[in-house]
């Protein structure tokens, strides 16, 4: 009796070399990714972790820091600290409104009615961002300064009157006041409200002004109507922009304000640096970040900008 011959298996179809090369065409938008992925990974993944665990550790700096899981130190460090949680939300959002007011005309104005001057404008915009942080914050203490010519002006025309009666300023005096550390952070984040609202107001079409003029429409309807709604991205985008880093921002409170006036990054701040407690110090950042993602969240969707939703 022969044995049969078993019969043959069938091999694998090749890939074509189309498909291979579809295949690396898909592929190249993560390679060109994998860079900032990497950079993202290395320098705020791996940074949010180590700030995780710290802000559940126990200890102290003599006997080591030791990861025990003790999440009361976020329940402690919000109730203790709440004050200056409301004061840093209450100053940043007061210098964002202020931001928008001064920057949205002046973004309209470049946008649309600047002409040959508008590069010049853009550049006088970003021109502070040629000098430190520091040294432009230290400035507004010469132009605040007691018996300057700035504090005379406002004395005199009753501004620090009103502001005193708001508990804003005490007396004559501006410095290291409430009002100091918002102008300080009008002035430093300005930038960042006006650049979003120009690129936004820039994209618009001007026919479409002439547009609404022609159905009869006058300059406050055409704007309440037209160009305001198409800028919203912008204001959204610039109102995130300032509001973020302000929220957070210790300089300004620091140089401009007093121990009255600390905001959460002051306290975060000395808690890293003076008392060493970093346990504490996490815990805070952790809450605050916390606290602007959802306030940033419902604002998006409150908003209503598909193009950042």
């Amino acid at each position: 009796m022969t044995a049969t011959a078993a019969p043959p298996q069938a091999e694998a179809p090749a890939v074509p070399p189309v498909h291979r090369a579809s295949l690396k065409k898909r592929l190249i938008p993560y390679w060109l990714l994998l860079p900032g992925i990497v950079w993202l990974l290395v320098f705020f993944v791996l940074p949010m972790v180590y700030q995780a665990s710290t802000s559940v550790q126990t200890g102290s700096l003599e006997e080591g820091f030791k990861v025990t899981w003790h999440f009361q130190t976020y329940w402690d460090a919000f109730t203790e600290y709440l004050p200056q949680f409301l004061r840093s939300l209450a100053y940043a959002g007061t210098a964002t409104v202020l931001c928008l007011l001064l920057g949205y005309p002046l973004a309209y104005l470049i946008a649309f009615k600047a002409g040959r001057w508008r590069n010049l404008l853009l550049v006088l915009v970003i021109a502070p961002f040629f000098t430190s942080f520091l040294i432009r914050t230290l400035a507004w203490k010469t132009i605040l300064a007691d018996g300057g010519p700035v504090v005379a002006v406002l004395d005199k025309i009753g501004f620090l009157d009103v502001t005193s009666w708001l508990g804003i300023t005490e007396g004559s005096r501006v410095l290291a006041t409430p009002l100091a550390v918002v102008c300080g952070l009008t002035y430093n984040f300005l930038p960042f409200m006006i650049l979003p609202l120009y690129t936004s107001l820039e994209r618009i079409d001007t026919r479409l002004h002439e547009a609404a003029g022609d159905l009869y429409a006058t300059p406050a309807t055409v704007f309440r109507k037209v160009t305001f709604p198409l800028s919203m991205p912008g204001v959204v985008s610039g109102t995130l922009l300032t509001f973020i880093p302000a929220s957070g921002d210790y300089v300004n409170a620091e140089l401009l304000g007093s121990t009255d006036t600390r905001m959460i990054g002051n306290v975060i701040q000395s808690q890293y640096l003076r008392i060493l407690d970093y346990p504490t110090a996490a815990a805070l950042s952790f809450i605050l970040m916390a606290i602007v993602l959802i306030m940033v969240t419902v604002y998006i969707r409150r908003a209503g900008t598909e193009d950042l939703v």
